[in-house]
């Protein structure tokens, strides 16, 4: 099984522009990104797949292998597709699966890789979608805006996923829901079958997606299985200067 690694990296960010090129500790960002994602075992090819120039120079110059698609993508996942296709082209070879993975997440460990690509393999080529999550623990998770969470069914696949903590208990004390329920959260890695890639970037925005600014709920609202990977591995996105500024010092 060929499974591809793409780390979508696009210079425009509205809270951090340019973020990508941010320094930590004399690394780029992208980089740090980078040497964390080739030493995964699974992955056949690593790529980045940017829309600008500066980011694909830095990309060269530490050695990294790159492709340039277009500025209009609306998603990392869109931006997958286009990268994908070049490089089925450029290399004269077929890839199953296409692993997406977030190019803001310097601290992002190659364990956590391996275990969504493993839940491919075993699954044979019969997985169509698959994502990470993890437990949350505390209520401050369970009260924070930026976390998303997700509810499944016994195969562990996504039911639905939610800015709002999911499932609302209606006869228990928010502060009380950790006690009486697992709640999930989304960590933003995907994997795509590499057919269904094609189709689901064909699809048009949906009315859950669209209500929750969650691009997973159209592929879950046409139909879509999406498998559910767990770890206990924690992921840091970096959304601004302030986030860069904590993780350097928590993993200084």
């Amino acid at each position: 099984m060929k499974i591809l690694g793409i780390i979508p990296a696009r210079y425009a960010s509205t809270r951090f522009p340019a973020k990508i090129l941010a320094d930590i500790k004399g690394k780029t960002m992208i980089r740090r990104v980078y040497e964390q994602v080739v030493q995964a075992k699974h992955l056949a090819q690593v790529v980045v797949a940017t829309d600008h120039e500066e980011i694909a120079k830095e990309v060269r110059n530490f050695g990294g292998k790159v492709v340039m698609t277009q500025a209009t993508h609306p998603s990392g996942t869109d931006r997958c597709q286009e990268a994908l296709q070049v490089l089925e082209k450029e290399l004269y070879t077929k890839f199953d699966y296409v692993l997406n993975i977030q190019g803001d997440e310097p601290f992002i460990q190659p364990e956590q890789i391996d275990l969504l690509a493993n839940a491919l393999i075993e699954g044979r080529g019969e997985v169509e979608l698959a994502t990470m999550i993890s437990r949350a623990t505390s209520q401050e998770e369970l009260d924070n805006n930026s976390e998303v969470f997700v509810t499944m069914n016994t195969a562990w696949e996504a039911l639905y996923f939610s800015r709002f903590p999911i499932p609302f208990q209606q006869k228990v004390a928010r502060k009380d829901w950790l006690q009486h329920q697992t709640y999930y959260k989304h960590l933003g890695m995907y994997a795509y079958r590499t057919d269904i890639l094609s189709k689901i970037t064909q699809l048009s925005p949906s009315s859950l997606e669209i209500a929750e600014s969650l691009e997973q709920l159209r592929w879950v609202q046409n139909g879509y299985k999406i498998k559910l990977v767990l770890t206990d591995l924690e992921s840091y996105c970096i959304d601004t200067p302030e986030d860069l500024a904590n993780l350097i010092e928590k993993f200084a």
